[in-house]
This record gives structure tokens, C-alpha cells and sequence, in this order.
């Protein structure tokens, strides 16, 4: 059988597991570039039974699936992919299957651009590598600083740990969070979506993506909150408001954001985001992590071995 593994940007897919025990019964391709056509990843994958997909870097919709008449089994890194469109695969009686693990990066990464907002790290380092002025900027301090969490789960329990551990006042609103939730991680409980993101100098966005979520924050949220206030998404990026961010950022009407996440990834090279001075952006990384990265494809090789041996694991929809 013919396997594909997509978008190995780092070309390290094959290093971080043993697969060994696949290797006599199927044919690995692994492909390293991004394809932006749909038509062109057809032909490239087509007579493949076996599709590995990274996250959401490639998109599995229903056109995608009815190009692909001899794919069987789709894995996708994580146990929830909001790319794939799983009621197309089960039309076409194409096989969803997850992966388990994924390390603390997200939380790790979402410091590092609430640290490199507070300190102008952009600028400062912009200027040290270029000759420019030095010491040319202000930056602000966490401690005593309201961190406002969207979304208290997992990532969200750690990054307000860390944000008490910096001395911050830590406060999350989400659809369903309870009073009893948020203290038992230490965390106020803001009165509403409004009140959050209006008290708070840092929001840090760590919801799931849903149709209760999609354009959470838009302009009128934006308008709530201060002009010296930070925003920080490394969820995902329907969440936010696209246009509307932009135009708080060139505005001025937040001091600026910190984004992991895109609604078209790779960003586009002329995408405004790249060069707004008040925007830091990483291109999400959060999850890419040597112990993220070798748990999921140590969990693509179980998925396989499971599904070759007619007892396919970890099944998604």
C-alpha cells in the first residue's frame, strides 16, 4: 500500500518514530512542500490508500475526497482537526483517525509573545541587529497586570499559572465556564465576555474553534478593550475577526497582538500582518515541539499498524 506523509515542513517525519514495522508493508512518500492547489496534491497523492496530515496545514474537504477514490485511511496529528471534513470521509468510506500527545508548547509559545509584547522585543532586537538606537523603547511589567484568559482548559490552567507566578491578577470568562472551575485554578471569574476584555492589560485567547466561537472577537469586542492592552491568539484564527484586528492595530486602538494562528496558513507574503510594527507573529509553532512532534508520529505508526491489522484506534467522528 502507498502512504503519503503532507506538509513535513522541517523534514523530520521519518526521524522521530521507529517505522520500522511498516516498512514491509507499505510505500512511504513524504512530501515537504505545501501544496497550495488542490488539483496539483490530487495528482501528487492519488493513487495513495494512506494519507498523514500535520494539523490543518492541508485542508481535507469534500472536493479533496473525491479526488482521491483509493484513499482508505486518513491520520491527522491531534484528536480534533476541524479541516477535515469527516462526514465527506464516511461518504466515501474513508477511515479519520487521531493521534494522542502534544507537550506544552501552546503554553510555552503564548509566554513568549505576552514576554516579547511587554518588552518591544521586535523593536529592540530590530534595532541591535541593524545599528539602530539603543534602549529605544519602554517595556511594561506583568506583575500587578490583569491577565484576561478566553477559555480555561488545558492551556488555559497553565498559562494562568504562569501568569501567577509573574504576580498577575488572573481572571477567565468562557461559554461554559463555572465559578467552581476557575477556583480551583486560582482564577477569578469575569462576569462576562465584555467585563474581561475590558479590565484586562493582556487577553490571551485559548478556546476551541465552533460555531459559538467563530468571530468571538470582532470590532465591537476590539472597541472594549484598552488602548494600552495586548492580544494574544495561539488557538485559532477564525476566532478573531481578521479585518477587524487589522484595522485595531493600524488604528492604534490596541497597543498590539501576539498571533501563532492564521486563517490562511502559510500567511500570504504581502498579508499586513507580517510588517504591522505592534504585531509579533510566530508561524504557528506552538504545537512544533520535539516532544509534541514525536508523540504524534509515534501515534501515526500505531494508527496504521492498528488499521492495517483490521482494528483501526483513536477514530475520529
Amino acid at each position: 500500500m502507498k502512504c503519503a506523509v503532507l506538509d513535513d515542513y522541517q523534514r523530520v517525519a521519518m526521524s522521530m518514530t521507529d517505522w520500522s514495522t511498516l516498512s514491509e508493508r507499505i510505500d512511504i512518500q513524504v512530501y515537504n512542500e505545501h501544496f497550495e492547489c488542490e488539483e496539483e496534491l490530487a495528482a501528487a497523492i492519488g493513487d495513495c490508500e494512506i494519507v498523514v496530515i500535520m494539523r490543518e496545514r492541508t485542508p481535507f474537504r469534500a472536493s479533496l475526497f473525491e479526488r482521491l477514490p483509493r484513499l482508505k485511511l486518513l491520520v491527522t496529528t491531534g484528536m480534533r482537526n476541524a479541516s477535515v471534513d469527516l462526514a465527506a470521509a464516511a461518504e466515501r468510506g474513508v477511515t479519520v483517525c487521531g493521534t494522542r500527545g502534544g507537550g506544552e508548547g501552546t503554553t510555552e509559545l503564548t509566554w513568549l509573545l505576552i514576554l516579547g509584547l511587554a518588552r518591544k522585543l521586535t523593536q529592540e532586537n530590530g534595532a541591535l541587529r541593524e545599528n539602530g538606537p539603543w534602549q529605544s523603547t519602554v517595556g511594561v511589567d506583568l506583575c500587578g497586570k490583569r491577565l484576561g484568559l478566553l477559555g480555561l482548559g488545558h492551556i488555559g490552567s497553565n498559562v494562568a499559572r504562569i501568569g501567577q507566578a509573574f504576580g498577575m491578577e488572573v481572571s477567565a470568562w468562557s461559554p461554559n465556564l463555572t465559578a467552581e472551575r476557575a477556583a480551583a485554578a486560582g482564577v477569578a471569574l469575569a462576569s462576562s465576555k465584555d467585563e474581561l476584555l475590558a479590565a484586562s492589560d493582556f487577553v490571551s485567547i485559548h478556546l476551541v474553534l465552533g460555531d459559538r466561537t467563530r468571530g468571538l472577537i470582532g470590532a465591537r469586542e476590539l472597541g472594549l478593550m484598552r488602548p494600552t492592552a495586548y492580544l494574544i491568539n495561539t488557538s485559532r484564527a477564525p476566532i478573531v475577526d481578521r479585518d477587524a484586528l487589522i484595522d485595531a492595530l493600524r488604528r492604534g486602538a490596541i497597543a498590539g497582538a501576539g498571533l501563532d494562528v492564521f486563517e490562511r496558513e502559510p500567511l500570504p507574503e504581502d498579508d499586513p500582518l507580517r510588517r504591522l510594527p505592534n504585531v509579533l507573529a510566530t508561524p504557528h509553532i506552538g504545537y512544533v515541539t520535539e516532544a509534541a512532534y514525536r508523540g504524534f508520529f509515534r501515534g501515526v505508526v500505531e494508527d496504521i499498524e492498528a488499521y492495517l491489522n483490521g482494528s483501526p484506534v483513536n477514530v475520529l467522528g
